[in-house]
């Protein structure tokens, strides 16, 4: 389930991934912390992500920060602190994923 230095291997499922960042929480000392907060910091992570889209983009941004926009990190920042709400919720996200997509095939996209 996991690579060399620790992390999530590629072709982990969801069951997996949210069980790593369980662990990862636990190890950090962040497992205390409410959905309230987790859903501030959620939000707090896609403005850093459209940030780094913007400065990746051309876009003008504020260059007065030190904090260094990757895309790819962001995006990775997103789904574990989503995988944390999860846990949180008691939620397995592939079965919610798969329960939504059956609701989208019935749908009509125009």
């Amino acid at each position: 389930m996991s690579t060399n230095d620790g992390g999530p291997a590629g072709s982990a499922t969801f069951a997996q991934f949210q069980d790593y960042v369980k662990k990862l929480e636990q190890d950090r000392g962040f497992a205390g912390e409410s959905v309230l907060q987790k859903c501030l910091l959620l939000g707090e992570e896609v403005g850093e992500l459209f940030r780094s889209v913007r400065k990746t983009s051309g876009v003008g941004v504020d260059v007065a920060t030190e904090h260094q926009e990757n895309p790819a990190h962001e995006m990775a920042d997103i789904l574990i602190v989503l995988a944390t709400i999860a846990n949180r919720l008691d939620i397995d996200l592939g079965e919610a994923i798969r329960a939504k997509e059956q609701i989208n095939a019935s749908r009509r996209w125009s």
